[in-house]
Parts: structure tokens; sequence; C-alpha cells
């Protein structure tokens, strides 16, 4: 790819990692650059957007289909037919970049791997950076390395054997403070995505693939509008034809729920589907609808399966949008990790396993997701039954299915309450979460769950909701910030117990657990708890 010489005022500022030159190359910063330049400022002003449609929804408590873009709605149009690589999407498998998992995704089985820099990945600089070197080293084969600790060797399949990459940027709220632009941080997003598209576009051409990437935290069609000129520009910048890259949008904002349609009419020569993601979703309604009273206050989050009244209506909705306009649907996240001890708990886990996916199977989705690669069979058994040797069920159009706009945001319609131990719950898994994150790691096995931030997400805003409705439990006892807090007192004792003074002490466990009450207990609610997170990974 050519490229202008660059400008002085990009400025990388961090210890230098090792190869770092091969990623933070003079033209591939003046590519940064130039999409910081560009696209900065309508950044800037979707984020304010952001804030503005929240205020209305405190005033209003409500939602509904855009009356603006009716004729998108109701129009006659499909997106883009999908390219080879992304036309059998039946099982994904999601994680960060780091070397090891980079060579067990790829050779999981799996159709697709979900390559992480956002939710599944601390955004430290060297996760940044090196995750990038790792991308380009696999689509080099020059990745293979020894595991030093266990002496095990890991090597990539034969090509044809290899899961297709699908790359996640962060989200447009996440800034980028190692490298500064006009004297000001980069935007997270477009730091991801500018390095691995100008790196990659045509080595990946070259393999008969292209760059495919998941859109993250997406709330409105006017964000979608932004990445789709965004991928215009960059095209046209690399040389290589309109259409090359191709984007999945996960619909993880109940905002995005009113808006699928259109979100795919904004990227529809690079849209490649939807996909529905369950945490993020249930703790953007939490966010949006926390003073909308109790009707909107969500019980135990392993409560809200996806067979819940308002989460089967957005996940019936997306995949009827997605077959309409000729797109993927893409189901959600299976997120077991297997135990190598416990038979009986992998049973009964596969059996949940097996059923959710069945059942995705079933409703339409041409695919799903899976945290594990001992999960890819299991899922890939389900979508095999359904679809046998077609490679998705897009001709499935669902015409059955009609929800009205009520019926996304029907949470009383779950037969369910908050409980004592949904709260100890949520303080124990988000300090568990948090304190990971913090040492620089994004997807961590937490009982038996591969947790990431949208995790420690959905747990903060519940006890964040539940203090602020005086939600009062089984037990009698009411969610206040001096439960929470002996609560948290007590598991931090416990871990403490459990890792030992050693660890602890070389552990983020007290930033953890300040952090998570900071952002459960504070009257101001924090739009992302990786905003303050961030600030100490950095700090």
């Amino acid at each position: 790819m050519s490229a202008p010489a660059p400008s002085p005022l990009a400025i990388v500022d961090a210890e230098p990692l090792p190869r770092q030159d091969e990623v933070l190359t003079e033209a591939a910063l003046a590519f940064v650059a130039e999409l910081h330049r560009r696209f900065a400022p309508r950044r800037a002003e979707l984020l304010a957007r952001r804030a503005e449609r929240r205020a209305e929804i405190a005033r209003t408590s409500t939602l509904d289909f855009l009356p603006e873009t009716a004729q998108v709605r109701e129009g006659d149009w499909k997106v883009a037919p999908a390219p080879a690589a992304l036309n059998d999407r039946r099982v994904e498998i999601t994680g960060p970049t780091d070397r090891k998992m980079t060579i067990n995704a790829l050779n999981s089985g799996a159709k697709v791997w979900l390559a992480d820099f956002e939710d599944a990945s601390a955004p430290t600089w060297e996760n940044v950076v090196l995750g990038q070197l790792n991308l380009i080293d696999a689509y080099e084969r020059r990745i293979d390395f020894t595991d030093a600790r266990t002496g095990k060797p890991y090597a990539l399949k034969p090509a044809g054997e290899l899961a297709t990459v699908v790359m996640r940027p962060r989200g447009w709220h996440l800034e980028e403070r190692h490298l500064r632009i006009d004297g000001a941080p980069a935007s997270g997003a477009l730091v991801d995505f500018g390095l691995y598209f100008f790196h990659n576009a045509q080595r990946l051409i070259d393999l008969g693939k292209g760059p495919y990437f998941y859109l993250p935290k997406t709330e409105s069609h006017l964000e979608a509008r932004l990445w789709n000129e965004i991928f215009v520009f960059a095209q046209d910048y690399a040389g290589i034809p309109q259409g090359t890259v191709r984007a999945t949008v996960l619909i993880e904002t109940i905002t995005a729920a009113y808006e699928m349609e259109e979100i795919l009419f904004e990227l529809k020569d690079h849209a490649a589907g939807l996909n529905a993601g369950r945490w993020d979703y249930l703790f953007s309604i939490v966010k949006n609808f926390r003073d909308g009273g109790e009707k909107f206050i969500l019980p135990d989050r392993n409560a809200v399966t996806m067979t819940a009244p308002f989460m089967r209506a957005y996940t019936e909705l997306l995949v009827r949008t997605c077959h309409k306009r000729g797109a993927h649907a893409i189901g959600g996240m299976a997120a077991f990790i297997p135990s190598r001890k416990d038979a009986e708990v992998n049973k009964v886990a596969f059996e949940k396993v097996k059923a959710d996916k069945d059942r995705e199977a079933g409703d339409g989705f041409d695919g799903s997701w899976v945290a594990h690669p001992d999960l890819v069979p299991i899922a890939m058994a389900s979508f095999d039954a359904v679809l046998g040797d077609k490679p998705n069920q897009k001709e499935r159009l669902r015409e059955d299915v009609s929800v009205a706009p009520g019926e996304l945001i029907a949470i009383d319609s779950l037969d369910a309450k908050p409980t004592y131990e949904g709260l100890r719950n949520a303080v124990q898994v988000g300090i568990r979460y948090i304190e990971a994150w913090l040492r620089g790691l994004g997807a961590v096995g937490i009982f038996g769950l591969m947790e990431d931030a949208a995790t420690a997400e959905i747990s903060r805003s519940q006890i964040w909701q539940w203090i602020n409705a005086g939600v009062v439990f089984e037990n009698g006892q009411k969610a206040t910030a001096e439960l929470t807090r002996a609560i948290a007192a007590e598991e931090l004792a416990a871990i403490r117990a459990e890792v030992g003074e050693e660890a602890f002490a070389a552990g983020k466990w007290q930033q953890a657990h300040d952090l998570l009450l900071q952002v459960s207990l504070d009257a101001d609610y924090a739009d992302f708890l990786t905003l303050p997170a961030y600030d100490q990974l950095t700090g």
C-alpha cells in the first residue's frame, strides 16, 4: 500500500516493544493519522449524540422504531452477497490475539475466529501492538512456537483447515493514549482497524479472503454510516475494490435493536450480518432505563436466558431482519469452559450448550459463538443437523415473526427477581474479572465460564440498579451500598485466603475491589466501566 510521508505529529508514547517496528511503520502510522484527521470529529459528534439520546430515554422511559427511516424498513433492498470465505459461519470461536490463542483458534475447527481487540482483550499497548503482530505472523505462517512452561509445541494446520478471521476493534468510546495524533489521543477503534487493514488487506486478498470486521457497541445507524465511510476511504487508499471489506455488527445495545434494518442499509455493500450479544445487551438495557422504575429491574444475570420473552423478541427480530435483507444472523456465546477434572459438570453443561445451539439453529440463525475449542463440535452438530450441506439458511425468512416496539423492553415479562446470591455473584465475578483486566487479561475463566468485559459491565450495572431501586431480596435484606461493601470485603478476604498472601500482594485485588465499588455505588453512573479502568491501566 502506498502512502504519503508520515506527519511528525503522529507520536508513539510508550516503551518500545519487541518487533514493534514491523507494526508501527511510518506508512502505517500515516494511514492511522489520516483516519484520525478525517473521522475523529464525526466520532466525537456521535458520542455526544449518545448522551442526548440517553437523556431522551430518561425522560420518556420508552423506545420506538424511527419514523424518519420508515422508507428504509419498507424498501426493497438487500446487502451485497457474502464472499465465499464468509458464506458458511455455522460456528465461530472468540478470543484475544495472544500467540497461543491465535494458533488454537485458527486450528479449532470453527469456520470463523473473532480475533478480539475489544472485550476479550485488555487494551495494554503490548496487547494492541503484539496482537497485530501475531495476526501478521499467522497470515505469513511464521507463528509456530513452543510454550516455555509446558514445552508443548504449537503450529498451524494446513491453510484449508484454518478458521476465517473476523477482527473486532475497540468501541467508539475508547481512546488509545499511547498514540497521539496532532497532540490528541487517537481513537482506539481507528488504531485497531487502521493497523490491521493497512498491514493485512492485500495479504488476505492474496489468501482468497479479505479484511473482515466485527463492529462492537454500535448504538445507531449513524454510527454504522461512519464505519461505512471509513471502509470506502480505506479501500480507495489501498487501491482495492469497494466491497472487499465486510462487517458484521453486534446488536448489543438496546438502541441498535430498534435500528437493525437501518444499520444493514448503511453498510449495504460492506455488510456481512448481525450478531446477538447477550451480556452487553442487558448492560445497555440497564444503562438506558436505569431510572425507568420497577418494570425495568433485571433479575440475576443467570436468570435472564435467551428464552426470556424480551430476549426472544430481540433474537427473532434479528433473524427476520437479516434474512429479509440477505445477511447472516449469528447467535450468542456459549461461555462454558470444560473441566479437565469433573465429567459430571461437563455432562450437564454440554447438554445446556446443545439445547442453546439447537434452539438457535431451529430459530433460523446461520451460526453461533463458542468460547472454547471443546465446544466447537457441539455447536457444529446442532447446525449441521439443520443446515446439512447448505452453508446457511438465509432462505428462512421468518415472516411469522412480528415484534412490537414494546416487546423489546418488556423486562417485566420475565418471571424472576433479584436475589441475595445474585448480588454476591455480581460482586465476586466483578472483582475477579476487573483484577485480571488490570493485569492485561481480557478473557478470564471464572467459576467455569469464560468472562469478558461485558460480564463486569452487567455485574456492576445490576448492583447499581438494585441499590438505586431499593430492591429487597428474598431473605429480607435490602440492596444497599453498605450491604455491597460488606459482601465485597468478605470476598476480598476469601480471595486472600484462597490465593495466599504472596499472590494477593502481587495482584491487583485491592484496586479491583475499589474500582468495582466506585462504578457500582457512585451516584453518577459511569457510561463504561472500561473508561475509569483504562485510567488505571495506563496510569
